[in-house]
């Protein structure tokens, strides 16, 4: 930032990627509260063929675990939600698509008011969206175990 810096006003983009293809369901919305987590829920529902099961992987934040989001989700049994290891959102494909948005789009870009990002997000949805690409892992699954298992084991007090 520089000294001249200005913030326009601040909102909550939450996505999801279907694996299968890459298709983005995504929705900008103005806090990052549990209703609004539970609408974007709502959203992927409705998006998602009924008959299947839904995997969504999601950090610790406290939204993703508010009672009225258990209870949803209770009520919603085709959805299961997995909690990636703190600092470990490398796991999460969501977060490699969020990189690309931001390199991509956003962070070079200016935006005098909110609307004008959330258009700017919309346009690179949209672009991925006619043409996705589902994310390929290139690393195999045992070195991606491994560094799962040196996270965790620097996270252990020592005696």
């Amino acid at each position: 930032m520089t000294h001249d810096y200005k913030r326009n006003g601040t909102m909550t983009l939450f996505a999801a990627i279907e694996l299968a293809q890459g298709k983005i369901i995504a929705e900008c919305l103005p806090k990052h509260r549990h209703q609004e987590w539970i609408k974007f829920l709502k959203r992927i529902d409705a998006e998602t063929p009924a008959d299947l099961d839904l995997h969504l992987i999601v950090d610790n934040y406290a939204t993703h675990k508010h009672p009225n989001v258990l209870k949803w989700l209770t009520r919603h049994p085709r959805f299961h939600i997995h909690f990636t290891p703190t600092s470990s959102s490398w796991l999460n494909v969501i977060e490699r698509w969020f990189r690309d948005i931001t390199q991509d789009r956003i962070r070079n870009g200016v935006f005098s008011i909110v609307a004008e990002l959330e258009q700017a997000i919309a346009d690179y949805i949209q672009h991925h969206n006619n043409n996705p690409k589902t994310f390929v892992w290139t690393k195999k699954a045992e070195d991606i175990l491994a560094k799962v298992a040196r996270v965790t084991l620097n996270k252990i007090p020592s005696e």
